[in-house]
């Protein structure tokens, strides 16, 4: 059954000054009615802390909230073998901290490169050996009934396109997509289209909004560039300029049927931003 929670991403604005641990969070998210948390380490880390790992599984289960994935960087574009395998070897260990917070999905990047190298060419000559990377963490997980998955973010792996080559050629039932149905928005593609194009792949879907302006219209402080100079800034779920309403109409549509997950990244207060934001979901999600 299809579960609406947030990403401790969402959050992570108030974990990074102190305000709130992830223990907080967890517990902010079952105040505010979150059927899920998804474990996301900014602003605290999980490497070689085996206590925290089993106080955040411990805390969730008594709070009955599932924890529902576990998202980390990775970057397989490397100078030289040696660093390639070191990076293989760092995303397994990840796995093993992904088995011991008990999820059944795991997502890590696969490649970031400077704006000139994010080249279509570019990405067909980087697909071997990020295929290869892939297959070997998505066989390793399958030991612990774990699907990895690649988000569509980055300006590299990002177009709905590469994602699909990307999953395609790893050719592994557990190796799917986090689709963030905003992060088409920085590759200028349509939102609507390019969830529809790979809502059949995801295996976690994250929720996001943005505003938007055209290249020629700079709003100024605050904001960021597409990849084509358009500007966007994070939005409320449900306020932004990306048709979320259809955007969610195709996923009730859809066989979809494991975790929406929030991610908040606004420039409003983050608790205010990410309870406003779950309300939207709802709303909308009975609405469409």
């Amino acid at each position: 059954m299809l579960k609406i929670g947030i990403s401790s991403y969402s959050l992570s604005q108030a974990i990074r000054t102190g305000k709130m641990t992830i223990i907080d969070v967890l517990e902010w998210a079952a105040d505010h009615g979150s059927e899920h948390v998804e474990i996301v380490p900014i602003g605290f880390s999980l490497d070689d802390d085996p206590a925290l790992i089993e106080e955040i599984r411990t805390k969730a289960d008594r709070l009955g909230i599932l924890l529902s994935n576990y998202a980390i960087a990775a970057n397989f574009v490397r100078d030289d073998e040696r660093q390639y395998e070191a990076e293989i070897a760092r995303v397994k260990k990840h796995v093993d901290i992904a088995a011991a917070l008990g999820v059944t999905r795991m997502r890590h990047d696969v490649a970031t490169r400077p704006a000139q190298e994010t080249t279509l060419t570019q990405f067909y000559a980087d697909l071997p050996c990020l295929t290869e990377a892939c297959r070997q963490i998505a066989d390793y997980a399958r030991n612990f009934g774990i699907t990895t998955s690649v988000e569509n973010h980055g300006m590299y792996i990002q177009h709905s396109e590469r994602i699909q080559t990307l999953v395609d050629e790893v050719d592994r039932a557990n190796f799917r997509t986090t689709l963030d149905v905003g992060n088409f928005r920085c590759v200028d593609e349509d939102p609507v289209a390019a969830v529809k194009r790979n809502l059949p792949i995801a295996s976690m879907i994250h929720l996001k909004d943005f505003y938007y302006r055209p290249s020629y219209r700079n709003p100024g402080e605050g904001w960021f560039q597409t990849v084509n100079g358009n500007y966007l800034r994070g939005a409320i779920f449900g306020q932004g300029d990306i048709d979320v309403w259809e955007v969610l109409r195709l996923i009730k549509a859809s066989d979809y049927n494991g975790f929406l997950s929030l991610e908040f990244e606004g420039k409003e207060e983050c608790e205010y931003g990410t309870r406003a934001g779950l309300i939207n979901i709802r709303r909308i999600w009975e609405s469409v």
